[in-house]
């Protein structure tokens, strides 16, 4: 049953646009976030009635929930309407942390042990339909808030499922997956249990149109596809982007044969982002890349604030030096960041290169993250353990060669965005990565990029920066080295050349070309 208010655009999200802390007084504080999707939903205007269903988060959060029923007040959300869904707090924290982030994004981002990881017991099967229950909440809520014809945009891994049991719900609407995520090669995504790889694809293949922040992704989701379910993954040129499959009134996405005519994996190419269609059980399921970019204008404004100001005072009175060249990384303590390796490859430099002793400083920002998982919290420790070394070995009275920060500061991040003669940027494997799209965009005099070809970013950015294997320390303290013997004129052409593709689809636009992709199709 549609809902009195129905919105006619709907964005679905794992965290929304406000979060609440519950005050001494028993009053809620509302913080309001930023992102992409903020900035995305806003640019459609006032005059379209959108919708964003998210999740309660925390104790703050479900207590939001449980005095406005989850309709949340426009006051908090800086004018946008917010459906927050108080979910079971077990079901919540089993399918958050227990597949999420411990077992979708391990498998996207190449993260387990083999040897000893992953183990699919019954834990995880207790965690599977925990996860399930969560999506098929969102699901619900989308489909009761939805208008008749609706578009909706549902975003990342936490909501694999929610397309096709939306479809199910409400075959009128135009549906949109987008992942943030890389997504796995065929072998590695078939760690998963057989029945769990085809569950997960079949909910995406429920979608009209699953779009991917590079073309390197759409391939690997194509060819996923085409192995675990036979399905037939088409071109740009040979994709019928007609309404064959559309409305899923007349079949099953998520059942048919698990048979079917193979295909290749999809090329590059299209129109209005679309790259190529999965054809699976009666359904087309279009395919495309959209590249988020950096917010130019309000990097540029922010990062010439007082604040950031004083910020470049501090951290340029502990490099120690007008000389000194700085190279700047900032990253969440996550896993795939590859942080570790990161500062081993600045510790080879100065044993490869001694001429940088005394001339040179890394400033890393690593932000504690997921630090209810033990394996977040082991990393962390690594991360101020591995920077304690290089400066017990290394440091002099006058100089520190490490300088580690590890609360989350955005002001602090733009200071050193604007120092940064060196910008480190080596992830394991990222969905795109923004820091190596803003850092160019806000350098003061101009930086050179070391980017790991692992990061999506490297699509964008690859022919300005100087690649490297993540998982290879001693390229990439070559690649430093050379990063910081670059000539100042060098490093600032690059700059212009890597701000130039890094802006060139911001988050506004991100959006808008989604939803224009969605509709037209």
């Amino acid at each position: 049953m549609v809902a009195e208010q129905a919105a006619e655009v709907l964005v679905a999200s794992n965290r929304g646009p406000v979060s609440y802390a519950r005050r001494e007084d028993g009053s809620l504080a509302a913080k309001r976030g930023g992102g992409g999707l903020v900035s995305g939903l806003s640019a459609i205007g006032p005059d379209t009635d959108a919708l964003w269903v998210c999740a309660a988060l925390s104790d703050g959060d479900r207590e939001a929930v449980r005095r406005t029923g989850g309709t949340l007040d426009p006051a908090d959300t800086g004018g946008q309407r917010v459906r927050m869904l108080g979910i079971d707090p077990e079901v919540f924290t089993a399918a958050y942390n227990g597949i999420a982030n411990s077992v979708l994004w391990f498998v996207h981002h190449l993260l387990y042990q083999t040897p000893l990881e992953p183990v699919f017991d019954a834990d995880f099967r207790d965690q599977w339909a925990a996860y399930e229950s969560y999506n098929a909440a969102f699901a619900d809520a989308l489909a009761e808030s939805a208008a008749e014809g609706a578009a909706v945009l549902v975003q990342d891994y936490h909501l694999c499922l929610v397309p096709g049991l939306l479809r199910e719900r409400r075959p009128d609407l135009r549906i949109g997956h987008f992942s943030h995520t890389p997504w796995a090669p065929v072998d590695y995504f078939r760690l998963l249990p057989d029945d769990i790889a085809r569950q997960l694809l079949h909910g995406i293949l429920g979608a009209d149109r699953a779009a991917f922040l590079t073309h390197r992704w759409a391939e690997a989701f194509a060819a996923t596809c085409v192995d675990a379910l036979g399905a037939e993954a088409r071109s740009g040129a040979d994709a019928d982007y007609g309404a064959e499959g559309r409305s899923g009134a007349e079949t099953d996405s998520g059942a048919g044969s698990e048979g079917g005519a193979g295909g290749g994996a999809v090329v590059r190419g299209g129109v209005g982002g679309d790259t190529g269609a999965v054809v699976h059980s009666g359904r087309t399921t279009r395919l495309g890349v959209h590249g988020l970019g950096a917010d130019a204008d309000f990097l540029r404004e922010r990062a010439h604030r007082p604040d950031v100001d004083e910020r470049m005072a501090a951290l340029r009175g502990q490099i120690g030096g007008d000389d000194r060249k700085v190279i700047v990384r900032v990253d969440r303590t996550e896993l795939s960041k590859n942080i570790v390796r990161g500062l081993h490859a600045y510790r080879q430099l100065l044993t490869d290169r001694p001429e940088w002793r005394g001339r040179v400083v890394h400033i890393a920002f690593a932000y504690p993250s997921r630090q209810d998982l033990e394996v977040y919290r082991r990393y962390t420790a690594e991360v101020q353990r591995v920077a304690d070394r290089i400066n017990a070995d290394y440091g002099t009275d006058d100089w520190q060669p490490v300088i580690l920060h590890v609360k989350d500061d955005f002001a602090r991040s733009l200071a050193a965005y604007r120092l940064a003669d060196v910008a480190l940027v080596n992830p394991i494997r990222d969905g795109m990565n923004l820091v190596a799209k803003e850092v160019p965009v806000v350098s003061d005099a101009g930086c050179a990029l070391v980017l790991s070809r692992e990061a999506g970013a490297y699509e964008d950015l690859g022919k300005e920066a100087l690649v490297v294997n993540p998982y290879d320390v001693t390229g990439t303290a070559k690649a430093l080295h050379q990063a910081l013997s670059m000539t100042a004129g060098e490093r600032a052409e690059r700059t212009k050349r890597l701000a130039a593709a890094a802006t060139a689809l911001p988050p506004q636009r991100w959006f808008l070309d989604q939803l224009q992709a969605l509709r037209a199709g």
